[in-house]
């Protein structure tokens, strides 16, 4: 006689067999065990033993994947490198908001970046056969950044971390823990705290942080690898704020510096590479636009606009006019 399990499977009550392992339970909804990460009543279970892994009555499952959250190059490419890693585009893109993936995928396209944030959530065990965004964008091409979209807590930041870690691999990882949902500013203490945490288990946070020169410090003390301030609040399109701030943390900082969160429009981002920043992290400013595709194109010139300008230093401000043809020898 079969003696059935009493499951928890993200957040739903299920039946199971005696005797059956993980991954017997991941691939009975129609999953692919590769393609996921599991926690077992807290601890994450490496994917290397799941088959060996055999369920028990009442156990509490997370089965989690990623979501929407080239061309040769020239001689003088101007490159910038972030743990050890060097990349081409300065533009990180996020992967939210967006009508569908293919959406999505089309705009991350038209950017030229080779970054984009992940956000980690549950597999939809209801629907497994709906569409990932692995399936229309392709890890092998472009670097996933998993972050902590939704994190209020050290503990939770660090937890969602390490699921990221277990389902694909990925050390290279944004950090955001916010203060409250109203304005998602980040909450420091938390945010420092994590940082420290997260760095001695070998990873390596990219940090979202106040535009804060303090702070900023702090966090690279930390083990951050970079400092990602804000311009603006997420998803307000106000572009940035305090530019005093935002260069005070460029010119102290020795990791890479990249605004984060607040950006509207393509000036906004030429404006962040022109403060001195290694690149610039948007979301909502392409997905929300009329017309998401185009705008990622813009936002992709706009980035090399302000990186072109701030490389070749602008002219001194003066208060008086200073005429462009000479007036000696005036007909």
């Amino acid at each position: 006689m079969t003696t059935h399990l009493s499951l928890i499977v993200n957040g739903e009550p299920r039946r199971a067999s005696a005797g059956q392992s993980i991954a017997d339970l991941v691939t009975g909804l129609g999953l692919n065990p590769a393609k996921v990460a599991v926690e077992r009543n807290g601890d994450i279970v490496p994917r290397a033993t799941l088959a060996q892994v055999l369920l028990g009555d009442g156990d509490h499952l997370e089965i989690v994947h990623f979501v929407g959250g080239g061309e040769d190059a020239p001689a003088d490419q101007d490159t910038w490198t972030v743990a050890g890693r060097t990349f081409r585009s300065r533009l990180i893109v996020g992967t939210g908001k967006y009508k569908d993936f293919a959406q999505n995928a089309a705009a991350v396209a038209a950017s030229g970046a080779e970054i984009v944030t992940v956000a980690v959530r549950r597999v939809n065990i209801s629907d497994p056969t709906a569409p990932m965004l692995t399936d229309f964008i392709d890890p092998a091409k472009i670097t996933y950044l998993p972050n902590t979209a939704g994190c209020f807590t050290a503990e939770d930041a660090i937890r969602t971390l390490r699921l990221a870690r277990e389902a694909g691999g990925w050390d290279l990882v944004k950090l955001e823990v916010l203060g409250e949902a109203r304005t998602l500013y980040p909450d420091m203490r938390e945010t420092l705290r994590a940082t420290e945490i997260l760095a001695k288990e070998g990873f390596l946070p990219m940090v979202y942080c106040a535009d804060d020169p303090i702070a900023a410090r702090q966090l690279e003390e930390a083990g951050a690898v970079a400092i990602m301030p804000l311009g603006a609040p997420i998803g307000s399109g106000l572009g940035i704020q305090n530019r005093v701030m935002i260069r005070l943390i460029v010119e102290g900082a020795k990791v890479p510096v990249l605004v984060d969160a607040g950006v509207g429009t393509a000036s906004d981002a030429a404006v962040a590479m022109e403060l001195g920043c290694e690149g610039v992290l948007m979301n909502t400013a392409i997905a929300e636009a009329k017309d998401p595709v185009l705008m990622a194109h813009a936002m992709k010139l706009a980035v090399e606009s302000g990186r072109a300008a701030y490389r070749a230093g602008r002219m001194p401000t003066r208060r008086y006019a200073d005429p462009s043809s000479p007036l000696a020898g005036l007909i």
